[in-house]
């Protein structure tokens, strides 16, 4: 017959009651006439159907018999215990069920006739090995541990899921070994001890139906809706967020459990003690809603529409427990907040804080549809689960202060991945120490024998062009005012207007001259202080009173001046770095493929950048100079890129800036140090603090015996020492003009002495923006030495 949802089994399954029935037998024997009488009529009454005591293979013949069985199973299944008692007849680890106590018969009712009734996570697999070990243990005598908790999950009338507990009692089956079933030796059961996952092996020694089980079982449940509930939240609260949005079981239908509430809902809110506000926690689907806040991401915890009850969870640290919304919300103080929760067809509603150690955490609402649902006294169930939520919240605080920490540090002091390993490495000796809480002096982080590389592609002029913009806002704006008052010069104060003329025309007159440090905050002051206090208190025509208002509506909200030129250049600026330092930035991506590299950049009135390479940084990969000459074309290569998309965005800009690039070359090994006091790197020792001062002076270097610039718009400067060096550019310069990315023409010249450094020389050459199509920037040194031979 088919009595269960596998069809695999050990066992050929007969349902018999012939260890009833013989215990019925003896009880027939006795001198207890009452007890004897008994046992004699229901033997008689089944001696017609032999199969009560043989087996019955057909499910068909129970229903048939249905009273009978009923009544032969009256000592176990007694009449005064039938609603309370969920018990039935089963078949173990089956889902074949029969002569149901009363109150199982309710449940199953309640449920409807679609559902199906399964054990929880049960498996084919594991029926078939936890039928084998059932052999096992009654018929060899072995004593494992098998009785894992299963589980029904059933639901009730109004939808509410219900857990039950399930308990077999096998004290009426019979384990009987058919003809074919193989001899378990004890080498066998040593085998399938250590081998619970092969199901292969458990059905080689167990094959298909080769044992027979006969008899019956009896099947109890046991209620253990709020202890289950409180198991899968307990288990959903501790799984990983992606694994949350994932699960089958919802926080909703988990406090329906608990509360046995078919339309109870659930919200959250976070509380942030130093801003004083409640916020949305970004879970995701787990409890990311709230009544509350209802559609805003946070509020204030001053809102006046909660009144009291905001100090009754701040201040008092107590549930807010609302039984009948309707009710509550006619009490004057209690209107906004009682409308507030009506409009969401909220009829009664817990509000309980999160607190740990004495700070509120969060709160944790539950609100129904309907009045009385929640109140004082199931409100007793919020026990079951509030430390639970405790703990997930004060770990929610604690990752949610170590993921700002690590975008701190990520954003603002960043530690390269190039030179992380050193970092950690230490950082994990001093965990690891004996005595971490007393001082522990660091080891100090240096990279010994690392070859530098600095570029920087520059705003050229920037200093003059932003004094200019400067200049043209403050005359714009002074000259505005001038004419402003010269049409008032018919008004009653004749005289003060005619002094703030004439000092206006001064400032006016001395922006014709160089800007000085104070000017721009000393017209500002004027301004601020005497000009806008007459404005604002003179009465003006029609006319002139809309000049007035469209002066005042062009001023700055941050200055209170005009900032229209200046404007347009900080925006280019802006824009020209922003740019410039994303190319640069996804190129080094790739350049780290070449050889592990500690990299740094810099915006300035241009972007900067550092590169450090050499075998102490990454020492785990042989180190050769091709790497280096491999980062040296990169870096030119990557310069000519940044100087053609400055060349294709020049047009659109908002003010007209030119750009110049220049390469510092170095090949005299150095050392870097971690500055604990600036945290950064920065060069070590007096002999290599050369390199820092060519840096800082090169760029405004000039041509030896000239006063022009070494650097100039559309073009790349490298500077250089010695003659390799001197060399090895103009081959990556010829490879880079058969490239058609920089012109013919190759300027050499010497550097005009600089304080404290000589005997630096330069190459200039020109980007080609006249053919962008050809431009492809990807290529490597060896790429060059190929080309070449």
């Amino acid at each position: 017959m088919d009595n269960t949802a596998f069809t695999n089994s050990p066992f050929k399954t007969l349902i018999s009651f012939h260890k009833l029935i013989e215990n019925l037998e003896e009880i027939a024997k006795s001198n207890v006439d009452y007890r004897s009488n008994y046992a004699k009529a229901l033997l008689k009454e089944i001696e017609a159907f032999p199969e009560f005591r043989n087996g019955i293979d057909d499910l068909n013949f129970i229903k048939k018999h249905e009273e009978l069985i009923h009544n032969l199973l009256a000592d176990l299944f007694p009449t005064p215990l039938t609603h309370n008692e969920i018990k039935a007849v089963s078949v173990p680890f089956q889902n074949v069920t029969f002569n149901y106590s009363e109150r199982f018969k309710k449940i199953l009712q309640n449920a409807g006739m679609t559902f199906d009734m399964e054990i929880r996570d049960f498996e084919e697999d594991q029926f078939y090995i936890l039928n084998c070990i059932l052999i096992l243990n009654v018929f060899y005598g072995q004593n494992f541990d098998f009785n894992r908790p299963l589980f029904y999950d059933i639901p009730n009338a109004k939808g509410v899921m219900f857990h039950y507990r399930i308990l077999y009692n096998a004290d009426f089956v019979e384990i009987i070994p058919i003809q074919n079933a193989p001899e378990i030796t004890p080498e066998d059961i040593n085998l399938l001890m250590n081998n619970y996952d092969n199901i292969n092996l458990w059905k080689e020694k167990f094959p298909r139906e080769s044992w027979l089980l006969k008899g019956f079982g009896i099947v109890s449940l046991f209620d253990v809706t709020r202890e289950s509930a409180v198991s899968n939240l307990k288990s959903n609260l501790l799984k990983a967020k992606s694994a949350q949005s994932q699960s089958n079981i919802s926080f909703e239908s988990i406090f329906k459990s608990i509360f046995k509430i078919p339309d109870l809902r659930i919200g959250f809110i976070l509380y942030d003690e130093e801003e004083e506000k409640f916020t949305i926690p970004p879970y995701g689907d787990k409890l990311s809603h709230s009544y509350i806040l209802s559609g805003i991401g946070e509020m204030d915890c001053k809102n006046t529409m909660y009144g009291h009850c905001l100090k009754t969870i701040l201040e008092e640290k107590k549930n807010i427990i609302i039984s009948d919304v309707e009710q509550f919300s006619k009490i004057p103080e209690n209107e906004k907040l009682g409308y507030h929760l009506l409009q969401q067809d909220i009829r009664s509603c817990i509000f309980a804080p999160v607190i740990k150690d004495n700070t509120i955490l969060g709160i944790i609402e539950l609100v129904s549809s309907h009045p009385k649902d929640l109140n004082s006294i199931n409100a007793i169930n919020l026990d079951l689960f509030l430390p639970y939520l405790v703990d997930n919240l004060e770990s929610y605080k604690i990752d949610k202060e170590n993921q700002i920490e690590a975008i701190i540090q990520r954003e603002y002091t960043a530690i390269h991945s190039s030179v992380y390993w050193k970092f950690k490495r230490e950082a994990l000796k001093y965990f690891q120490s004996n005595s971490p809480t007393k001082d522990y002096i660091f080891k100090e982080i240096i990279f010994k024998e690392v070859y530098p590389l600095y570029g920087q592609i520059d705003i050229k002029g920037s200093s003059e062009h932003r004094n200019k913009t400067v200049k043209e806002d403050l005359k714009n704006q002074l000259n505005t005012l001038i004419d402003l008052f010269e049409s008032q010069k018919t008004n009653e104060s004749f005289v003060l207007l005619e002094q703030r003329i004439f000092e206006l025309q001064s400032f006016n007159n001395e922006l014709d001259l160089s800007l000085k440090a104070d000017t721009e905050q000393q017209i500002q002051n004027y301004i601020e202080t005497e000009i806008h206090p007459i404005l604002k208190n003179t009465t003006m025509d029609v006319e002139h009173d809309i000049v007035k208002q469209n002066y005042f509506e062009s001023l700055d909200e941050k200055t209170g001046m005009f900032y229209h030129s200046r404007k347009k250049f900080d925006n280019t600026m802006s824009i020209i770095n922003k740019k410039l330092a994303a190319i640069l930035d996804q190129k080094q991506i790739e350049a780290q493929l070449i050889y592990p590299h500690y990299y740094e950049r810099f915006k300035t009135d241009g972007v900067e950048h550092n590169l450090y390479i050499g075998e102490s940084i990454a020492p785990t990969k042989p180190f050769d100079n091709l790497f280096l000459n491999n980062l040296r074309l990169w870096q030119l290569q990557t310069l000519c890129e940044m100087e053609l998309e400055h060349h294709q965005l020049k047009e659109t800009l908002p003010y007209e800036l030119d750009v110049t690039s220049l390469i510092l070359v170095f090949s005299s090994p150095i050392s870097i140090r971690f500055r604990m006091d600036e945290k950064r790197f920065d060069v070590d020792g007096t002999y290599n603090a050369r390199y820092e001062v060519v840096k800082k002076r090169i760029d405004k270097a000039t041509i030896k015996g000239t006063k022009e610039r070494i650097t100039q718009k559309e073009k790349i400067t490298i500077v250089y020492s010695h003659n390799s060096e001197q060399n090895e550019y103009l081959k990556y310069i010829k490879y880079l003009q058969f490239k058609k990315i920089l012109e013919p023409t190759i300027e050499q010249f010497e550097v005009e002495e600089l304080q404290g450094v000589s005997g630096l020389r330069a190459i200039r050459v020109k980007v080609m923006n006249t053919n962008l199509t050809n431009y492809t920037p990807n290529n490597t040194y060896q790429d060059l030495l190929n080309e070449q031979n």
